[in-house]
């Protein structure tokens, strides 16, 4: 303990210095602007800005680029509670009762509790964060290739099992993700491999590119152009203190959603999305008044919001302890250190200290700078919303196309992002998730890499991943979670049948 407390320290003296609080700051206003402005999520904000990172060192990158992330959970309310349109997915309930108290006239109060409850949330997944992440990576070092190898596998199943997708749509999603990572030079034997003789693929494929033209591009593609302003709700700065009633109401439910937030964010897949809905079920079910929810209950502001918040906290730990990106966020956010030669994992935190622990200390600084930013600013933030669609997002097209270009200055790679782009379209037209081929394309070559060291480790005996125990278990969680999503299948294409000869009898 006494350790953690002198790296936390070290940490602190990293995060106060003038350099990486200004990129802290930078973050958290870019976060709350994407959490505002519907149809740019987290994620395409944070692929945008990837390219800008790289005249950065690895600490001042990632402690931007995270801040856009967990500075969207706290953005995304403020248009939820004032017009009823979520800036982010995971701020769709606090839509129900956001708005229905903001129509009661407490529209103040509820984006004060939804603030507060998101910084306590916050920075409980900090302080998590810090006491869980040092065993957990202490304990990985013990892992071999065919132990983290068995590892990727758990984490690409575990993803599509829990993905709102089809388990196999997901895996499809991945497997191309693989497959476009194996391009360029083989590492092992210096081929050439699939690069159609471009001599800018011998690099392999980009994740920035990839990262800007399916989320990025592709989001705004598939978003209505049509300006969706409606009445705006704008609170004086009186207005926002809840009532010492409202403060009662709403202190279990943020502590609730911040504990199940973080836990829910140490498994792959949206965790914010689903922690908010798992969030405000609990509270509804817990409530001795659950006919008030949907009508200005003040627990469905304050539980989902701390939620979603210590949820995107939670999302860190696998990602830094272990290399496991578990959803497409932490998987651009592990692109951004590979790129500026830190690699996440278990030995992070003896070989970069300064950048982990520096992180770490800068989330709590950052859970402060959003607190203050959200209160006061919420009026200017709001007024974003009149930029018309049709000036905002040329706009945000060209700093696309100007970021892929300036990172290589190469055409290839605007070429990769246009197409990604078309893709990232077509993928969604047709019901498919984007986010698993780039979480593929992140680990590729850690996931090949691994793979064949352990068969150069066993001379091609397979069987080496069934005689070492972690790597057996973890092979053996996967195998049962793919049996699982076998069984649904099989259930529900019986009850299918059965539903369908029953119509047919009558």
């Amino acid at each position: 303990m006494e350790s953690t407390l002198d790296s936390l320290m070290l940490g602190f003296q990293v995060a106060l210095q003038p350099g990486v609080l200004w990129y802290a700051f930078i973050g958290c206003v870019v976060g709350t602007l994407v959490g505002v402005l519907p149809g740019i999520g987290p994620l395409s904000g944070i692929s945008i800005l990837l390219p800008v990172t790289y005249g950065l060192d690895a600490t001042k990158a990632v402690v931007m680029l995270a801040g856009i992330y967990y500075g969207s959970q706290y953005g995304g309310s403020t248009t939820a509670i004032l017009m009823r349109i979520p800036g982010e997915a995971s701020s769709v309930m606090t839509c129900i009762d956001g708005y229905a108290m903001a129509q009661r006239g407490r529209a103040g109060a509820a984006l004060c509790i939804a603030a507060v409850g998101s910084w306590i949330a916050g920075t409980f997944g900090v302080l998590m964060l810090t006491l869980i992440a040092p065993p957990l990576a202490a304990f990985a070092l013990r892992f071999g290739p065919p132990e983290y190898t068995a590892l990727l596998v758990l984490g690409l199943v575990l993803l599509a099992y829990l993905s709102s997708t089809a388990l196999p749509r997901t895996l499809l999603m991945a497997a191309i993700g693989l497959l476009l990572g194996a391009i360029g030079i083989d590492t092992m034997t210096g081929h050439f491999r699939y690069s159609f003789g471009i001599a800018e693929l011998g690099d392999g494929i980009g994740i920035v590119p990839v990262a800007v033209g399916l989320f990025g591009l592709g989001e705004i593609l598939s978003t209505p152009s049509a300006n969706i302003t409606g009445k705006l709700i704008t609170p004086k700065l009186r207005e926002l203190l809840p009532s010492r009633e409202e403060w009662r109401q709403s202190f279990w439910p943020i502590t609730r959603g911040s504990i199940l937030g973080f836990f829910v964010g140490l498994a792959p897949g949206s965790a914010h999305i689903i922690s908010s809905f798992m969030s405000y079920a609990i509270e509804k079910r817990l409530s001795k008044k659950p006919e008030e929810f949907g009508h200005g209950a003040v627990a469905g502001v304050a539980g989902p919001e701390a939620a979603n918040n210590a949820a995107s906290t939670g999302a860190f730990v696998p990602m830094l302890s272990l290399g496991l990106p578990t959803g497409p966020v932490t998987a651009v956010l592990m692109a951004a250190l590979l790129i500026h030669g830190v690699p996440p994992g278990p030995a992070l935190m003896n070989d970069h200290p300064q950048v982990f622990w520096g992180f770490v200390a800068s989330m709590y600084v950052g859970n402060l700078m959003l607190l203050a930013l959200n209160l006061p600013l919420v009026g200017l933030f709001v007024n974003l919303l009149r930029i018309p669609y049709s000036y905002l997002y040329p706009l945000v097209i060209m700093f696309c196309i100007l970021g892929v270009y300036a990172v290589n200055n190469s055409v290839v790679d605007v070429w990769i992002m246009l197409i990604m782009g078309a893709l990232g379209y077509a993928l969604r037209k047709f019901g498919l998730d984007p986010a698993p081929l780039v979480l593929g394309l992140v680990i590729s070559p850690t996931f090949e890499m691994s793979l064949r060291q352990s068969l150069v480790m066993s001379n091609g005996n397979w069987t080496i991943f069934f005689s070492r125990p972690i790597a057996l278990t973890l092979i053996a969680v996967a195998a049962v979670l793919l049996g699982l999503a076998a069984w649904s299948l099989v259930r529900q294409r019986r009850d299918w049948r059965a539903k369908l000869a029953e119509a047919e009898g009558d």
